[in-house]
């Protein structure tokens, strides 16, 4: 008479298992966050206040044009140039060398035909609209209403220096509209107590830290080759940080100071041993026709000052302070990660920050100007990110 009661005992503890188990269950599946996003940054940030009128939504085709006036110009600042004599021995360990940039303004005055590199770039079709203006999460918020004005739903994007933050951003603001993010600059801005014990340990620990050989090559010793590296070459940050315009009016003005901020970049960030050079190494990874043109689309278009405001907009409420930078991204992602980039950041720093990184390469050679140093480097290897995406749809795995 009692085995009835025991498998009745058995059942009803077995249907209190199950209802515990699925209460468990819906509790989480109920309480799991939901992905948190970047919002869209509809704004204004022209002249004045916004218009009530419509924003004008259409794309028109424009041209690269300069006057002949304004190349009489640039030729009479570049002959009234008035420059310093380097000290004996400096190379480019107190910047651009004068002796090199005289060069340079010789060969920018006497053999750069800008006419033709104008032909050059207006082989390429050439548009403009009219989206809001400037920060990362501003000029992100342009970029997705552009590839939606354009057409595109879904899309990929690819970004460095700057461009590293701005599409970032774009994946935080629409992530069911990027297909994949890639990246040959990831830095980390919020820096937990993980990371400080791996820059005190990883040397000796690294795989208690997920370094692989190639961070530990990279990184250390960190002093010299993380924090004093980044010392030494920050302090234009901090200039366009707090006073752009201080520096950016005497830019703005003279051709020759403008080639020389620049040249100095494209020199120490190619290669850090470029500094012990007099000509900074800049001829060995670029040629001057493109260096003069990158900056004569500066000089031309006046737009220097803007660029440099761009630090201060980002940077003028502090690091860690915005939305964006404790937000992850979840979209699937490559990074190319080059040798002689600034700050090395390896895999698992970034993957705190990346959650879906389906695509990470130590690339053999080159530095911070991936794309203009080592172009088919960079083109494989988003070409063989975007076909891992495609053949897997990985987008599809981001639910």
């Amino acid at each position: 008479m009692e085995k009835p009661q025991t498998a009745d005992k058995e059942c009803i503890m077995l249907l209190e298992v199950f209802l515990v188990l699925g209460t468990v269950i819906i509790y989480f599946l109920l309480s799991k966050k939901k992905e948190e996003t970047l919002p869209f940054k509809d704004g204004w940030w022209g002249k004045g206040p916004k218009p009530d009128t419509e924003e004008d939504r259409t794309i028109w085709p424009f041209k690269v044009e300069t006057t002949e006036g304004e190349l009489s110009d640039l030729f009479r600042r570049l002959d009234q140039a008035r420059l310093t004599e380097p000290l004996e021995n400096s190379c480019f360990h107190y910047g651009t060398n004068s002796v090199y940039l005289r060069k340079v303004v010789s060969y920018w005055k006497n053999e750069f035909n800008w006419k033709k590199q104008v032909e050059i770039l207006n082989k390429y079709p050439q548009f403009k609209t009219k989206i809001q203006d400037f920060n990362s999460v501003s000029a992100a918020s342009v970029f997705y209403e552009l590839m939606l004005r354009l057409g595109f739903n879904e899309f990929y994007a690819q970004g460095g220096d700057w461009g590293w933050l701005i599409c970032t951003n774009l994946a935080q603001i629409a992530p069911t509209h990027m297909k994949g993010l890639h990246l040959n600059l990831a830095s980390v801005t919020n820096m937990g107590f993980t990371h400080l014990l791996s820059i005190l340990l990883g040397c000796y620990l690294p795989r208690l830290f997920g370094f692989q050989d190639e961070d530990v090559r990279r990184m250390f010793p960190f002093l010299k080759k993380g924090l004093y590296r980044m010392l030494l070459e920050s302090g234009y940050a901090h200039i366009q940080a707090t006073k752009p315009d201080t520096v950016g009016c005497g830019l703005n003005d003279s051709p020759v100071g403008l080639a020389a901020y620049i040249l100095e970049k494209f020199s120490t960030w190619t290669d850090p041993e470029f500094q012990n050079l007099e000509d900074g190494g800049l001829e060995r990874k670029f040629n001057l026709d493109d260096l003069l043109t990158n900056i004569m689309i500066y000089w031309v278009s006046g737009c220097i000052v803007s660029s440099m405001r761009f630090y201060k907009e980002n940077l003028k409420k502090g690091i860690g302070a915005q939305k964006h930078e404790r937000l992850t991204v979840q979209v699937p992602t490559g990074i190319a990660s080059f040798p002689n980039e600034v700050m090395h950041t390896p895999q698992a720093w970034a993957q705190k920050k990346y959650t879906n990184i389906v695509s990470f390469h130590f690339m053999p050679r080159g530095g911070h100007f991936a794309a203009l140093e080592e172009p088919e480097l960079l083109a494989e290897d988003i070409l063989q990110f975007v076909g891992k995406v495609e053949k897997e749809q990985l987008w599809r795995k981001k639910e």
